[in-house]
């Protein structure tokens, strides 16, 4: 069976290459607004269900995965910033304390589909105005939920995490690999 990646993120593609199984990438093209009134981890995996869907309409012979991350403070979700100023308030926001980073993964194939999500705390060490304008100089917040990548350069702030590293990142890879083998077999 077919395994398709419904995401163009870079991240993703990374991160599903350690599995060593061949895939292949089609993005969903849909609508991703979400109900900031609703609860969020709620809303970020019926993101990823319907990018999945989006694809497997399409592809009803494959194993498709969807996925979709976002940060949290205080019940508020911090997208991609818009410009270096939000950027810098995002930052801003997160410097010396604790957030949620929510990654939602849905799996459809002509077997099954399921839908889970992973939620990991992130602590950064207080970052000074400076330190942020230079972070931000690097341009690696610009297309960032949150503005940071742990992975990155922003990986010199982040003071500990409690949770899945790589969903962090973007895609929970050992649960990704162990929920897929239902399906491909």
């Amino acid at each position: 069976m077919r395994l398709i990646l419904a995401s163009g993120s870079p991240r993703r593609k990374e991160l599903l290459d350690t599995l060593a199984i061949p895939y292949e990438v089609i993005s969903a093209d849909i609508d991703e607004t979400i109900d900031e009134d609703g609860s969020l981890r709620d809303e970020i995996e019926a993101l990823s269900f319907k990018k999945a869907l989006a694809v497997f309409e399409d592809h009803r012979d494959a194993c498709v995965i969807g996925a979709d991350t976002i940060v949290t403070i205080d019940g508020k979700r911090l997208g991609k910033p818009k410009d270096e100023n939000e950027a810098f308030m995002m930052l801003k926001e997160l410097s010396g304390r604790t957030h949620d980073v929510i990654t939602a993964v849905s799996i459809i194939s002509p077997k099954m589909s399921e839908t889970f999500s992973s939620v990991s705390m992130v602590t950064f060490y207080k970052m000074s105005d400076d330190e942020i304008k230079d972070y931000i100089a690097t341009k690696e917040p610009l297309d960032k939920a949150g503005s940071y990548a742990i992975q990155g350069i922003g990986s010199r702030y982040i003071k500990g995490i409690i949770g899945d590293y790589y969903a962090i990142m973007g895609l929970p890879i050992a649960e990704v690999y162990h929920r897929i083998l239902k399906h491909l077999i």
